[in-house]
């Protein structure tokens, strides 16, 4: 077997995990905060965007971003202004399609967190002197902490998964887009089943390890 074939998927895979998880949890935290804690006139109507993605079929988000950061628009030529190329095909377009599709879940699920607060808990703070900010480091966020940890590894084993948006806007290079759905995708065209298998093995065993952390959050909650 030529490993470095079959370890490639896997570490960019990872790799487009992570950053996409770490983009999330910046945005879908501070966002699902704001939309548990305050009250507006359109909230149901934003919040089932925030959500669309989660119902969308991946080749319709693809396409949207494929639209929205191709060479002609705004942002497309804005990153290439500023890094001297387009980022159409390239593994951090696969990080735009994974966070895209990630961001839902996470949200959801962290949102659900800041809901379940006692209100009580923070206006008692905030008599008592403290900022907003206090109240949020002190209060919220750590009763806040398990969801917003359970929406992290939701989200990290969401993006690891990604396929239709992500070969619509990274495409399928091995060894710079080749993630290990789309790796599994041409092993089974090509008709290399024990390749699938393999790379279907690690994304199992990977998924099972997001899982596992998860229920034993969730069990420490209840």
């Amino acid at each position: 077997m030529d490993w470095p074939t079959f370890f490639e998927p896997i570490a960019l895979s990872i790799q487009v995990s992570l950053i996409a998880s770490v983009l999330v949890l910046l945005a879908a935290s501070f966002i699902a905060w704001r939309m548990a804690k305050t009250r507006f006139f359109g909230k149901s109507l934003v919040d089932a965007v925030l959500m669309l993605p989660l119902v969308l079929p991946p080749t319709v988000i693809g396409f949207v971003l494929l639209v929205a950061f191709g060479r002609r628009s705004w942002l497309g030529k804005l990153y290439e202004s500023l890094f001297g190329g387009p980022i159409i095909f390239t593994w951090e377009a696969a990080v735009i399609a994974a966070s895209v599709v990630a961001f839902p879940l996470a949200y959801r699920t962290m949102k659900a967190g800041f809901e379940g607060i006692d209100a009580a808990l923070e206006n008692s703070a905030r008599v008592c002197g403290a900022s907003e900010w206090q109240v949020f480091r002190y209060i919220t966020f750590p009763l806040a902490f398990r969801s917003v940890t359970t929406g992290y590894i939701l989200g990290f084993a969401r993006g690891l998964g990604e396929f239709g948006a992500t070969l619509m806007i990274a495409g399928n290079i091995p060894g710079r887009t080749q993630t290990i759905p789309t790796a599994i995708y041409v092993a089974m065209d090509g008709g290399s089943m024990r390749m699938a298998w393999l790379w279907s093995g690690s994304m199992m065993v990977l998924s099972l390890i997001m899982l596992l952390v998860v229920n034993r959050l969730t069990k420490e909650t209840d």
